[in-house]
């Protein structure tokens, strides 16, 4: 039997390069993509199959789509939708190009990589698209507002596209991490640097000294941190199991955050966020 196969964004670093290795080794056919031609290259040379795609630009995603079912003779198991970057800043400093920029990538990259799919997994009566979220999916934590937005309107359009995929046989599946080992902070701060004039912001003083040391100086792991294997380990799942579950915990602060927005008030609830 032909091995299985998924197509994963995002792999040069953190979370994606880490299930592409993990599930190669496994014996799936991965189509580990990113952004960069030279990231490419270097996942090539680590024995990956390795193309382009940018969720910004569609005819990426059509092409590593077309590349992905070329390689395998027309079919494809699984999608892990998982790249994507933050914009940190207070909200009343985020331009509104800075949003429509990150929900490019975020949001409606990961829409238009799934309704690729659907037509691919409906025909071959089978397939798995996985959409990675967070925890800022369903809380909100101070300065992330543009990466909330967009985690937000993901778990809508994931947990609405499940609902309606019932009859089909294709399962729809979020994973939600907590802190997780990745290169998203320092990633963030080219965008921070483009979109947040903070000098001018009546927040100058708290960006002093709070969100610029946090994303300046090196702190070391965030607390309850878990390295991106974490994640794997429970992409394996979402991709393995017969019965896979509609979402994933990952990390403490995941199903902490998840129980403590069950039981506290509204007031409450941001008043221990406001702490965070």
């Amino acid at each position: 039997m032909a091995p299985k196969s998924i197509l994963i964004t995002g792999c040069s670093s953190g979370i994606g390069y880490d299930a592409a290795k993990t599930l190669h080794a496994r014996g799936w056919r991965v189509f580990a993509t990113c952004r960069s031609e030279t990231d490419c290259e270097r996942l090539r040379d680590e024995g990956l199959e390795s193309f382009r795609l940018d969720y910004t630009d569609e005819d990426s995603i059509t092409e590593a789509v077309s590349e992905s079912l070329t390689r395998t003779g027309g079919t494809l198991d699984a999608v892990f939708n998982n790249g994507a970057f933050g914009t940190p800043g207070a909200v009343e400093d985020l331009p509104t190009q800075a949003l429509r920029d990150i929900f490019e990538t975020n949001f409606f990259g990961y829409h238009e990589l799934a309704r690729q799919v659907i037509p691919v997994m409906r025909a071959q009566g089978y397939g798995r698209i996985i959409n990675c979220s967070s925890v800022l999916g369903f809380v909100t934590l101070r300065w992330r507002g543009a990466y909330n937005a967009t985690k937000f309107a993901l778990e809508g359009l994931t947990d609405t596209l499940r609902v309606e995929m019932r009859d089909t046989p294709i399962k729809v599946i979020l994973i939600e991490p907590g802190p997780v080992t990745s290169d998203i902070r320092q990633n963030s701060i080219p965008h921070f640097e483009k979109w947040i004039h903070w000098q001018a912001s009546p927040r100058r003083a708290q960006y002093e000294a709070e969100l610029r040391q946090r994303l300046y100086a090196d702190n070391g792991p965030d607390r309850f941190e878990l390295p991106a294997s974490a994640v794997s380990a429970k992409l394996v799942h979402a991709l393995e199991h017969p019965n896979p579950r509609p979402r994933y915990f990952v990390t403490t602060p995941t199903y902490v955050m998840a129980a403590l927005k069950r039981i506290l008030p509204t007031r409450a609830m941001d008043w221990v966020l406001s702490k965070a």
